[in-house]
């Protein structure tokens, strides 16, 4: 009887016998083939060689074109019954319905009146497109050269939205404005032959003769000097004259115009949930003292005499706890990789094909920079995972953080979770592609904390590294609704990290920054690990013996990026197919 009552449940979740995806598949190829038409990048990335000649057009005509689109296919695919699907289509189409509707509520903010902020925006696009390029031929290297050349309309493009922006009162505030700048000053002023805009020449192939490589880079750096540089040095004037008198007083999102509705908005698209800004608010408290009572612990391990703020002011001095060189740091990040590596397939059921490279941070960008991060791979064009490793201003650099750092930038992190995202076959680009930050940041927080049960931390000074690692981002959750729902100035939002982390000063202010610039972002982290937490406890209480960690951990990935409540809805799925007796339990359902 018991056999019958799952092998029922497993024909619900599986869905008809006959399955008529036909319309939904048209649907989302139609979506797909638009999507990437819009975004070169993302085209680019997927093997469109033809795509290296274009940039995305941010003008308010083509947001209104796209506008019609996704209504368009949001009419269509409300047009069709879920009833009727397979697994795989309803999960097709739930995804691309959030996605729509994320997309329209963007849209519908003119998110476009805000182009940057004060670690990336469309005057570092380009930049991050160049460091995952390669070129293959001539043709690869003339439609980058042809990219370069449109890059200054694209400037003016994004100049005029922010324009719009001055003009509604939809801005950046003075601080972030000042350090884009900084930033903007910079590269009108960098010499053309370090450019990185020009590294893609670097990587044509030996077989083509030097002198036409040597041709090909030389087209490309004179319209680096002769037109990119000028749409450059008008963007740093267009800031100093129009823009910072024009900055808004207040840090809080919800001091913009509609300010409340967007913020409220921004906490729903990033963390994919239904909490309000108070609720994280006092998750994040919660958090804190939770965390905060784990760090008693372990310092009372080491056996070192004095409170939290004695034993972080003795990490940030010590000089065991750094290293003196660029080089250096960047075997230690090596290193670690290869350790937790040796350990993956026992976690793991599967592994990406693809490897992954540590790479320090550009030089030219470094200073304003995180500690690390990831770059994207391509298994189309060739190019491993990066994990970028900030090298300078090493005495803020500790090495008690750089296991913990190294287990959510790189492996089990943002590498597997995004390599392993690029190869599923039957996996739509528009989820392998998508930008589902409480997801994907959720994992990396996850990794960090997978590390213990992994024995990745050698000794309580890398326990305690990554306990001020996870209370970084349950701070992010005091300080993002502190600043942009509380109207907190960033003195007091710069008590949390203080008061609790061992984090570097340098780190405390470039992540203030951040905050600042880019609201809601920072939530997305600990709002996903601790649902990546509470999914693998809800498992493992299911399941009792049959709990297989590498089943888990592949029914998790193996999707791609998931909004939380999909990824919820996939793994109970999967709960009640592996609790079935005598079939094969599928980790792929949804």
């Amino acid at each position: 009887m018991r056999r019958l009552f799952f092998i029922l449940v497993l024909l619900l979740i599986a869905g008809p016998a006959f399955a008529d995806d036909a319309p939904l598949n048209r649907l989302v190829a139609d979506y797909e083939a638009f999507d990437l038409s819009q975004d070169p990048f993302s085209a680019a990335h997927e093997g469109d060689r033809a795509a290296l000649s274009r940039l995305p057009d941010p003008s308010p005509a083509a947001d209104a074109l796209r506008k019609r689109a996704f209504e368009g296919f949001q009419a269509r695919l409300a047009a069709i019954d879920p009833v009727g699907l397979s697994t795989e289509a309803r999960l097709n189409r739930d995804f691309l319905a959030w996605t729509l509707d994320r997309r329209l509520k963007s849209l519908g903010f003119d998110e476009a009146r805000l182009p940057f902020n004060s670690d990336s925006g469309f005057d570092q696009d380009l930049d991050y497109s160049a460091s995952t390029t390669n070129l293959d031929t001539e043709a690869d290297a003339r439609a980058w050269i042809a990219r370069l050349q449109a890059l200054p309309a694209y400037y003016a493009a994004s100049v005029e939205n922010a324009r719009r922006g001055v003009r509604s009162r939809f801005t950046q505030p003075r601080t972030t404005v000042l350090a884009v700048i900084a930033r903007a000053k910079a590269e009108a002023a960098r010499p053309v032959e370090t450019d990185p805009l020009l590294a893609p020449f670097d990587t044509l192939p030996a077989t083509m003769p030097t002198t036409q490589r040597a041709a090909l880079k030389a087209e490309g750096a004179a319209v680096v000097q002769g037109r990119i540089r000028p749409a450059q040095a008008a963007f740093a004037a267009f800031l100093q004259t129009e823009y910072l008198p024009a900055a808004r007083p207040s840090l809080a999102a919800r001091s913009l115009p509609n300010g409340e509705a967007y913020y409220r908005w921004l906490v729903a698209d990033h963390t994919t949930t239904a909490l309000t800004p108070d609720q994280i608010h006092a998750i994040g408290l919660s958090e804190v003292k939770r965390i905060r009572g784990e760090m008693e612990t372990v310092i009372r391990e080491t056996g070192f005499q004095g409170d939290l703020p004695a034993f972080i002011a003795m990490l940030r001095k010590d000089p065991r706890f750094y290293v003196t060189s660029r080089e250096a740091l960047l075997e230690k990040a090596a290193l670690e990789v290869s350790r937790i590596e040796d350990k993956l397939p026992r976690y793991f059921g599967t592994l990406p094909r693809l490897p992954l490279a540590v790479r320090p941070v550009p030089r030219e960008i470094e200073d304003g920079y995180t500690s690390a991060r990831y770059f994207e791979g391509s298994p189309k064009q060739g190019i491993a995972g990066g994990y970028m490793v900030n090298t300078s201003h090493l005495d803020q650099r500790p090495l008690y953080e750089l296991p913990a750092l190294t287990l959510h930038e790189g492996i089990p992190g943002h590498h597997l979770q995004i390599a392993l995202g690029q190869e599923p076959e039957g996996v739509p680009a528009f989820r392998r592609n998508a930008d589902v930050t409480a997801f994907t940041e959720g994992w990396g927080l996850y990794s960090e904390r997978l590390g213990e049960e992994m024995g990745v931390y050698q000794g309580p000074y890398e326990r305690f590294g990554r306990l001020s690692m996870e209370m970084w981002r349950a701070c992010r959750l005091v300080a993002d609704t502190g600043l942009h729902w509380m109207g907190w100035s960033v003195d007091q939002a710069r008590v949390c990290f203080a008061d609790n982390t061992a984090l570097s000063s340098l780190n405390i202010e470039v992540e203030l920054a951040r905050y600042v610039s880019w609201p809601g972002q920072a939530l997305a982290y600990k709002v996903g690990e601790l649902k990546l937490v509470e999914l693998r406890h809800k498992a493992e209480a299911a399941l009792g013996p049959r709990f297989d960690v590498r089943r888990f951990h592949d029914a998790v990935l193996l999707a791609g990026p998931l909004p939380l409540d999909l990824l919820e809805r996939r793994i109970d799925a999967w709960i009640i197919t592996e609790n079935s007796p005598n079939l094969t339990p599928a980790s792929s359902k949804y």
